[in-house]
């Protein structure tokens, strides 16, 4: 069968662009389809290609022509949702194709992709199901399918998010990332900032832990899933020359002896990278040895979710973490020489001691770049579950994390203007 894998082109909009001419805010998602590379791996049986519209926007009706799919995978994020289903569309005018949709969003919120236009709808992980879901439709054997995380959509009636836990054996990790399969974007994917070139590779699924704010529960259904350190290794090396690899893993160090393990196999391999992982303050606390051996294998930053500054507001997220823990993994990757990127969540609710506040502390700490976005409701979280009455902006394209969809406590222009002044006064030094 022919399979077209498509990654859906930058669509998230901006209120502060549109409304007040507030540019700098607007998020652009860069980065390989790791995930569609990772789907492509299992499906050696059939003929695949992948269609990645952030880097070749125009390329999609020339791709259904020349390539004449059977099936079509679309993946996407909450604010790529409507052109998810937008794409679903054009694809039924112009091709007899079965439509299959997946990804983080369609994990957390399925129910979205109840639409004519979509055949099934795969939650999870959904490597190994997509593949059983593949051979199915390729054999005639459809019909009565039954397959744990792939819904048969019924639009005009209601689907129901199955109670998937995946296992490692969803993660197939004898079959690696088909990375050839992007070999003519592979220029595109770059470290903006330093303009090198980067590449994924994930090495676990899943977080053990339930901040309400995050989605990433809705993947694994509250499993921490690791691939073998062997699969890593392999991953990595498939990517050649690529001189930096990001770990696109929720928590690269959720398991500690498996993460110390790794990092000593990375050392041990001989090659030349250099890495970005993300991983929590209190494991920087409890555990300095192990980043200074993962700096020794070429870690180059970390990517931390501290998220606010004080205790009471870490609590309010279910952030299971304190703001002196948060202060002490600065001073220890600091000490070490590893870069951070620092998330932080402004809330709807800030006035403008609350943006000073934050102002303060980022220019008092050795951050070397500042993330920050604002709290959003994403449908299928904990969050959303207990804001829903409060949002007052429904439009998907908006949930891009850089726009409040809840009422904001100041005057809206306001609020947009000193959160962009706080994003520009926080990268004014930033480094990596």
């Amino acid at each position: 069968m022919n399979i077209l894998l498509i990654n859906p082109p930058n669509s998230g909009r901006s209120i502060p662009e549109e409304r007040y001419g507030i540019t700098s805010l607007k998020q652009i998602f860069r980065g390989e389809p790791l995930a569609l590379e990772e789907l492509a791996g299992n499906l050696l049986e059939h003929r695949v290609r992948i269609l990645d519209l952030k880097a070749e926007p125009d390329g999609f009706p020339q791709a259904l022509l020349d390539f004449q799919p059977d099936v079509v995978g679309l993946t996407g994020v909450t604010c790529e949702a409507n052109v998810v289903l937008q794409l679903a569309a054009r694809i039924k005018e112009n091709c007899r194709a079965t439509v299959v949709v997946g990804g983080i969003h369609a994990s957390n919120d399925p129910a979205f992709f109840n639409h004519v236009a979509v055949d099934y709808i795969v939650v999870g992980i959904g490597k190994k199901n997509f593949a059983a879901l593949v051979a199915a439709l390729a054999g005639g054997n459809d019909k009565n399918l039954n397959l744990p995380g792939v819904i048969r959509t019924n639009p005009g009636g209601q689907v129901n998010r199955p109670l998937v836990r995946n296992s490692v054996d969803d993660l197939v990790m004898e079959r690696p990332p088909d990375y050839d399969l992007v070999s003519r974007y592979r220029s595109h994917y770059i470290l903006e900032k330093l303009g090198i070139n980067m590449g994924f590779v994930v090495s676990a699924y899943g977080c053990p832990h339930s901040c309400s704010f995050c989605s990433i529960k809705g993947q694994t259904g509250g499993s921490y899933l690791t691939k073998s350190i062997a699969a890593v290794i392999r991953d990595i090396q498939l990517l050649g020359k690529v001189p930096v690899i990001r770990l696109v893993d929720a928590n690269t160090f959720g398991d500690v002896k498996r993460a110390t393990a790794l990092g000593r196999a990375l050392q041990e391999s001989g090659m030349k990278k250099q890495y970005l992982a993300d991983i929590r303050s209190d494991t920087v606390v409890r555990h300095p040895e192990m980043l200074r051996q993962w700096k020794e294998a070429g870690l180059r930053a970390v990517i931390i979710g501290f998220e606010e500054i004080d205790d009471a507001s870490l609590a309010a997220m279910n952030k299971a973490n304190k703001a002196a823990v948060n202060t002490e993994a600065i001073s220890i990757l600091n000490d070490i020489g590893i870069s951070i990127v620092g998330d932080f969540i402004i809330s709807p609710d800030y006035d403008e001691n609350d943006f000073a506040r934050l102002s303060t502390y980022l220019k008092g700490k050795r951050i070397d770049l500042p993330m920050i976005t604002v709290m959003t409701p994403l449908p299928g979280t904990p969050l959303h579950r207990k804001q829903q009455h409060r949002i007052i902006n429904h439009n998907l394209d908006y949930y891009t994390l850089t726009n409040a969809v809840t009422q904001t406590k100041l005057e809206e222009k306001q609020f947009y203007t000193l959160y962009a002044q706080l994003l520009a006064d926080s990268h004014q030094n930033a480094r990596l």
